[in-house]
Order: structure tokens, then sequence, then C-alpha cells
């Protein structure tokens, strides 16, 4: 048997694999465009403010994306704390905005759009998945975030065996201790030093207090649609990556291992869609409602 070879290469016109200086970290899948599960409207009490109705009317009907609204709204209010909120609709939504092409969200709706009284939306559209690994196509975490980025995050141990609380390690200094070291390849992690390091929900402060939740998404292809970068779904549901990791499993059993590309000769490909589904929650007295 062949030894694993720890890092990343690449093979040079059938040459001999050569180590790269940017090949070292985990392989992602570059993606070019977000479509949403839900949307976000106004709060209650930004609801009463006529200026903040008219800047999220006027970003809705411009196809901006909710995170440009909810900052132009701040910018306009800065009194006025988190305007939106999540709200679940039966439709993804795709905007315009949420893309670096912006006429991809418009051909989406053109190819797989239905109009079922509410106007041109994407209830159900079909995707192509990139690879093998269900983990690579639905990376996930646990993670708490701040108001701009994130704070703790769940990551495994290379065997796979423990799982540690994540942070960003402290910038450093040079000998001065005046001035920040100018660091390669972006902001270096470390192990936090709480819980021993270890993510453990039912031990951790910011899970027990709703800071910290489950969070993921998928990245796939949409058939028609010419892109040489996957798209992305997030979600915050547990029920729908158990589910989706079910049928990925499936799949690969009936076809070899292989998840990805068509299912078959006639170019079947997967389906996303919306199922609203009543699910069972345990309440502050640890009863299941």
């Amino acid at each position: 048997m062949a030894r694993s070879n720890a890092h990343p290469v690449v093979a040079v016109q059938g040459g001999p694999a050569a180590p790269t200086l940017l090949g070292q970290g985990t392989a992602r899948i570059p993606t070019g465009g977000k479509i949403r599960a839900g949307i976000k409207v106004l709060t209650k009490k930004a609801a009463g403010e006529p200026k903040a109705k008219a800047i999220y009317d006027q970003g809705v009907a411009a196809g901006q994306s909710f995170e440009q609204i909810e900052r132009a709204i701040a910018a306009a209010l800065p009194d006025l704390k988190t305007p939106l909120v999540p709200r679940n609709v039966p439709w993804f939504t795709v905007r315009a905005q949420d893309f670096p092409n912006p006429e991809i969200a418009a051909q989406i709706l053109e190819a797989y759009g239905e109009d079922r009284g509410e106007g041109r939306r994407l209830y159900r559209f079909p995707v192509v998945f990139p690879s093998d690994y269900w983990q690579t196509m639905m990376p996930h975490e646990l993670a708490a975030w701040g108001a701009h980025e994130k704070h703790y995050w769940s990551q495994y141990s290379a065997d796979g065996r423990v799982r540690h609380c994540m942070c960003h390690a402290p910038v450093p200094v040079d000998e001065t201790g005046r001035r920040t070291i100018r660091l390669f390849g972006g902001r270096k992690t470390m192990i936090r030093e709480d819980n021993s390091g270890l993510c453990e929900p039912e031990a951790c402060r910011e899970y027990q207090q709703r800071q910290c939740n489950l969070t993921g998404r998928f990245l796939f292809f949409i058939p028609g649609i010419r892109s040489i970068s996957a798209f992305e779904l997030h979600t915050n549901s547990f029920y729908a990556m158990n589910a989706a990791i079910q049928k990925f499993e499936t799949v690969a059993f009936l076809r070899g291992g292989r998840i990805s590309g068509f299912l078959d000769r006639q170019r079947t490909p997967f389906y996303l869609t919306k199922k609203l589904m009543e699910v069972a929650h345990i309440d502050e007295q640890g009863r299941a409602v």
C-alpha cells in the first residue's frame, strides 16, 4: 500500500508532485453566490420608523442583500439596534446582490422560478454536488458569532477523535511591544483555554446562552446556470442537515460511493425544496414539547 502524503500536492504535466506554498490548508470549494432559505423583515420597532421602512422597501425592490439593507438602516438610524429579523417563507430567496454576477439571480428565477400567486419565486430547483464526500458538500460547525466576526467554533483533531473549541490567536507584537507582526496567510487560530479546549455544548457557557449554535451550508452547482464556482445555501436546521446526510449516504450506497454529478445517464439531479415540519424540542423544565 502506498504511503499517504500529509501535504497537499499538485502534479505538473505528469511529472513528480511538488508541495505548494498556498496548498497547505484544507481544500475548499470556491463559491460564487448565495441562495437563502428565508427572508428578513423589519422588527416591530423598526417598522414604526418611516425612514427604516422606506430604506427597507427600496432595498428589497433594488435586489439588495439583507446585509446591505441592514447596514443602510443602521447608518441612517444608529440608535435602532437589530432592525431586521429572520422570517421563514415557503420559497428560497434569490437576490441580485448576493451574487458577484447579479445577472445569475435573474437566470435562476427565469429557469426554475414559479408563480404560485405571490410573484415569481424559487420553490424548488435542481442541483448537482461537486464531491463524493458529504462532509465537503455540507460543511458545518458549532459557532459563536459577534457583531462582525466569529469568536469561537468547533473543530475536530486530525485523528477525528476530539472536538476542540477554537478561537483566533492574539496578534503577536515585535520586541518593542508597539508594532504588530505582519502575518502570512491571515490570522492564526488556537485552541480555546476554557473547558480545557474541548467543545462540550452541555458545559459551554455560550451554547447554554444560545450564543453558540449549529450552522452549516450546502455547496452545489445548478444545471443550466453557468458558473465556475459553486453556489451556497446556509441552514441552521439540525433536522435538515441530518436528513440530508441520510439521503447522501443512501445515494452513495446505491451508486458505489458516488454522490457527485448527475445521478444517472438521463442526467437526473438532486432537488432542493422546502417543507414545513413540526419538531419537538426541550423546554426550560426539561419536557419535550
